[in-house]
């Protein structure tokens, strides 16, 4: 029913590819990231609440169609509809019924409800595409309440040492998590216009977040030493700098797992939390699906996909770019 083609995955019976790389007459969208919603798509479908964020991303002139979870929309018989993936807000397998088979692109997930997003919903099917992007058993996350509280920790020890904290994430995912579930009583949280327009967003939207405030040079020195600061990876510039200094910065991601992930983001401290499915994660995904027949891409594809062979699947690593 798929093919995995230099645009991207391509449903033939459809016309239709599923956050291809290149433009096409019609795109599936699993979710907002840059690496899976590009631009130039002659139409792009996506679950509803994906659509004003491609608006912002992309401009509001894009032809855009928005969708609820489990409404089927039909291209040449082939019934298409989309399921929860609680990856980020709005983020949706796609799955894809024609001639008694069911086909299910998962795209990015996590299973963790993170209280954000709408939680993982398995979907059975007969053929499950997955990425692997922590595809090892090293991958293993903590509870978010967890990892929250040492947040909390070293904003505390920061602002009894007079500096500011920063906290490198991703302006849509990560950034909503934080907002979410910090304890805003605790100082003054404020973000990078990314963050802060990515946020309002999905508030005027129905999503429960408090919309940070923005870092401003009229703030008051001690409240800037209170404050929890949240940037996107680039958005640290000079003048910013000397604004929020002397400040402790760290990343949340998953790949602060590792030292070899902590050593390429040149952060002494850093503090695990995904958007993306761990080991456990993607084996109960795969297992949930109760398809045989399995594509592993992106990340650790290979021995993920080995791995899954010796559990008795039939699994192929293969790319879509």
């Amino acid at each position: 029913m798929i093919r995995f083609t230099r645009r991207g995955i391509y449903c033939k019976g459809a016309g239709v590819h599923i956050d291809p790389v290149s433009p096409v007459p019609e795109a599936l969208i699993t979710h907002a990231h840059a690496d899976h919603a590009r631009r130039g798509m002659g139409r792009y479908v996506a679950h509803r609440d994906t659509i004003p964020l491609l608006h912002l991303r992309l401009g509001k002139t894009i032809s855009a169609q928005g969708v609820e979870y489990g409404e089927v929309v039909e291209r040449s018989g082939v019934r298409i509809s989309l399921h929860p993936a609680g990856h980020v807000a709005g983020s949706a397998q796609v799955r894809l019924e024609s001639g008694g088979e069911v086909c299910v692109v998962s795209g990015d997930y996590k299973l963790e409800d993170d209280g954000v997003s709408r939680p993982y919903t398995p979907v059975r099917c007969d053929v499950f595409v997955t990425e692997s992007t922590f595809g090892l058993p090293i991958y293993r996350w903590r509870p978010q309440d967890e990892v929250m509280g040492e947040i909390h920790a070293w904003w505390e020890e920061n602002q009894l040492s007079g500096r500011t904290s920063v906290i490198f994430c991703y302006a849509l995912g990560k950034a909503q998590r934080l907002l979410r579930h910090l304890d805003g009583s605790r100082g003054p949280i404020l973000a990078g216009d990314s963050i802060i327009r990515t946020t309002a967003v999905l508030a005027r939207h129905g999503y429960p977040l408090p919309v940070p405030g923005p870092i401003d040079v009229r703030l008051p020195v001690d409240e800037v030493r209170r404050s929890l600061v949240l940037l996107s990876p680039s958005g640290l510039s000079g003048n910013l700098l000397r604004l929020i200094s002397p400040f402790s910065a760290t990343y949340v991601s998953g790949w602060m797992a590792t030292q070899k992930g902590a050593g390429a983001r040149r952060a002494t401290k850093g503090f695990v939390l995904s958007d993306h499915a761990d080991w456990d994660g993607l084996n109960r995904a795969v297992g949930a699906s109760g398809a045989q027949k399995v594509f592993v891409m992106h990340g650790f594809a290979s021995p993920f996909a080995r791995w899954l062979r010796e559990q008795g699947y039939q699994a192929e690593e293969v790319a879509a770019d």
